[in-house]
């Protein structure tokens, strides 16, 4: 009996440390996938790190790179196309005035009447349109066709009392987010598409032509009067009500920056010197790229897949578009090689772009104390239920890692501009105050982005020149900012001055 009870016991005995060993492994089998985790996360973070004295190399580069492109054609990764604007919005334009902007999935069409000095812009109206995703990459009439057909729609709406007087054609303003190489201030011939569009007879053609064609194919009478980008347009927008804006930055769903240049820093520049003796550069910035981009693995597996592989190399390190596709593709990384989320990879995770940068920056942003909103985009976005605090907490901190270089590389951005047309220092007996208008939903929308960006701007210029440089929010500048350059470049300015 008392033998049994013996080895009964030996048998339970060694039960409990088989269990108990097994827990142990377990334990240091997670701790170990943690611990490769956090390893992973730690590499991303030392790589997207960006020291001042990395982000003072970028804003030079990107200097060196602007009086390059500024000096010949394809002299630079910066393509710095002339945009025969010379004349910006002084405050005085008066009428109604149509602007159309076309930049992405959906275009606006927009009326504006201005009221000059005494009444700015008294009523603005629009309405914004999808394009169905087949004219995305279908041909040049089907695309412009539509466009005119909702424009004419709109024109329809037009308030009793403002039909242009006898004779007069109606006027616009033309917004077209895509690069162009401008021939005048109403012509210019498409370089490339970006951003999901890929039309390919639109390609080398004069986009202005092409929307005229298809206005005059409806009986539309209204002329294009000037043809702009996003960003010139914001920096229109923002000189209407600021003398002071000497440049302009779309932080969105892709990114670009326009700027005043003195006509005779652009050798490139042929034609005679507008009396203004200014003109303004639409720089292309996306396209920058220099050796001190702090880039990743995951930027470069990014950038291989994608549409446009070795383009747009600043764009895809800090624009909407992308930045919530690297912290996908980082999570990826650590499901699959420390199981982050469990046994199996969660097969949504390997889904390009399902991760947008809205839901990047509302995780972000959380501040709950259990990350509940973390916890819901993951579960419906990925379809990962059941997450910890703890896996919770390292998303939020992957979203700033990659944000926070973003907006750094941003601000450095802006810096090589300041540098470029010397307001990055104070110069004796000067006291006016420089304005960089800002737009696009990341810089209006990612508060994180946002400040992280203001601030690192502040410390690259030091106190002193920060308070000489204003950043402010252009809220739909562009749209508004074409309908101005409609106005400041209408065909009846001489009739009316005459």
């Amino acid at each position: 009996m008392g033998k049994v009870a013996v080895g009964a016991a030996v048998v339970t005995a060694a039960a409990v440390c088989a269990a108990a060993a097994l827990v142990v492994r377990h334990r240091m089998k997670c701790s170990g996938k943690w611990a490769r985790a956090m390893a992973i996360v730690k590499d991303l973070e030392e790589k997207c790190v960006t020291p001042i004295v990395k982000l003072r190399q970028v804003a030079d580069a990107m200097d060196v790179e602007m009086h390059a492109g500024l000096a010949s054609e394809g002299g630079s990764k910066l393509k710095m196309l002339i945009s025969f604007v010379d004349n910006l919005p002084t405050g005085d334009e008066e009428g109604l005035f149509y602007a159309l902007d076309l930049g992405g999935t959906n275009f606006r069409v927009l009326r504006v009447h201005l009221g000059g000095k005494e009444k700015g812009v008294i009523s603005q109206e629009f309405e914004e349109v999808s394009i169905p995703p087949h004219l995305m990459t279908g041909s040049s009439d089907g695309l412009f066709d539509f466009i005119a057909s909702a424009l004419a729609k709109f024109v329809a709406s037009e308030p009793d009392g403002f039909l242009p007087p006898n004779g007069r054609q109606r006027e616009l303003g033309f917004t077209f987010s895509f690069p162009v190489m401008q021939t005048s201030i109403a012509s210019g011939t498409l370089i490339k598409w970006t951003k999901g569009f890929n039309i390919e007879d639109a390609v080398g053609e004069d986009v202005v032509a092409e929307l005229t064609k298809s206005m005059e194919r409806i009986g539309l009478d209204m002329r294009v009067a000037a043809l702009v980008n996003d960003t010139i347009g914001t920096l229109a927008g923002g000189r209407f009500y600021h003398q002071g804006v000497i440049a302009a930055v779309i932080l969105g769903t892709g990114t670009n920056a326009a700027y005043v240049e003195r006509s005779h820093a652009i050798p490139k520049w042929h034609g005679l010197h507008p009396k203004s003796g200014e003109m303004v550069i639409n720089m292309e910035w996306g396209n920058f790229r220099s050796s001190h981009l702090p880039l990743t693995e995951y930027d470069q597996a990014l950038d291989a897949e994608s549409l446009n592989p070795g383009e747009q190399i600043f764009e895809k390190l800090i624009s909407g578009m992308y930045l919530g596709d690297i912290v996908r593709r980082a999570l990826l990384k650590m499901a699959e090689e420390a199981e982050f989320f469990g046994d199996t990879v969660p097969p949504k995770l390997r889904v390009p772009f399902i991760l947008r940068t809205p839901d990047m920056s509302a995780m972000h942003h959380d501040t709950s104390p259990d990350l509940k909103v973390v916890g819901n985009k993951l579960k419906d976005i990925l379809e990962i239920s059941n997450t910890s605090v703890k896996t919770r907490k390292v998303v939020v901190e992957l979203c700033d890692i990659v944000a926070s270089r973003g907006a750094r590389l941003a601000a450095a951005g802006i810096l090589g501009i300041l540098k470029k047309i010397g307001r990055d220092t104070i110069k004796a007996g000067e006291n006016s105050k420089s304005v960089i208008a800002l737009d696009g939903g990341l810089f209006e929308h990612y508060t994180n982005f946002r400040t992280c960006l203001e601030s690192t701007l502040k410390e690259l210029l030091g106190d002193e020149a920060a308070d000489t440089i204003v950043i402010e929010h252009s809220n739909d500048g562009s749209g508004i900012g074409a309908a101005l350059l409609a106005a400041s470049h209408s065909q009846y300015l001489a009739v009316e001055e005459s």
